[in-house]
């Protein structure tokens, strides 16, 4: 791979993470993807090739599969390591620990997602609170959405010294769009059965100081996830100074239920037309008219 200068940037896992992950990488004017490297070979890594991304195997039987399909291989997940200065990893669960000794060796830069364990890196992601201490670091690892959009939202109320504690429930959609003819559930509902769920002490890995418990249930649908907050202010306040805080973060969107955007589809449907490719927001959307103060009581 020639050198150009920019930050050369290895996907390991074109997942549903990731293929975001590529696309971004290559809108920046200083950074390239060195390449995506995998173990499938079917249709998600023909869109890589067709977007012009290099393809490397993950393993052996993996190269051997993708050339099948008629794809070129451009080497190993070793020969992608050799020409990228950082590494986005986003293989499944548990995956990912077993590859860091590789990047390591390798003196690379890395991210890994949020179904790895906080000690995988020793940091967690998330900009709004942790920026600052991932400066210098040769590895983070960047949490779950859902954990994201938790530290966005109480980030701003902390931010605007209105957070004491919060307690929130998490319906979860039940498995990605792409593969829930594999999977998930119907007919029922499927609780996470540990209070605090996972999305709890996951999110005060990145913000230690903020006092939350979470609960979490799976839900027959696959369009996104919707929460629910019960938040303990330091103090009375009202739906103007709540609305400022929020409007102060870049990642909170504000939208109105009563003006036709009601429901998970019908916000879904919004942002495709309007805002995000793959009818991804980068924000967290919060539906302002919800807002409800009861003394220092915000729901």
């Amino acid at each position: 791979m020639q050198n150009t200068g920019k930050l050369r940037v290895a996907v390991n896992g074109y997942s549903v993470i990731v293929k975001r992950v590529a696309d971004a990488v290559a809108l920046q004017p200083d950074m390239e993807v060195a390449g995506i490297a995998d173990v499938a070979a079917d249709w998600r890594i023909a869109v890589a090739a067709q977007r012009g991304f290099g393809i490397f195997a993950a393993n052996t039987a993996a190269g051997d599969a993708i050339r099948a399909a008629g794809l070129p291989v451009s080497g190993g997940l070793s020969d992608l390591l050799a020409v990228a200065d950082v590494v986005v990893d986003a293989t499944p669960k548990a995956i990912a620990t077993a590859n860091i000794a590789a990047y390591r060796s390798a003196g690379l830069k890395f991210i890994v997602q949020g179904g790895e364990k906080h000690a995988s890196t020793g940091h967690s992601f998330v900009a709004e609170a942790s920026y600052l201490t991932a400066l210098n670091r040769q590895s983070t690892r960047v949490v779950s959405c859902n954990t994201t959009s938790i530290v966005r939202t109480l980030t701003a109320l902390k931010q605007a010294g209105l957070l004491l504690k919060a307690r929130g429930v998490l319906l979860r959609r039940a498995t990605d769009p792409w593969e829930s003819h594999q999977g998930g559930i119907m007919n029922t509902l499927v609780p996470e059965l540990s209070i605090p769920s996972h999305h709890g002490p996951e999110a005060q890995s990145v913000d230690p100081e903020i006092d939350l418990v979470t609960m979490a249930v799976k839900v027959p649908q696959t369009l996104g996830h919707l929460h629910y907050w019960s938040v303990t202010l330091t103090r009375p306040s009202d739906r103007e100074e709540i609305l400022r805080a929020f409007r102060a973060s870049s990642r909170i969107l504000l939208l109105r239920g009563d003006a036709g955007l009601g429901a998970l589809n019908t916000v879904q449907e919004w942002v495709q037309n309007t805002r995000c490719p793959r009818a991804d927001p980068c924000e967290v959307a919060v539906w302002e008219n919800m807002l409800t103060l009861q003394d220092d009581d915000l729901f």
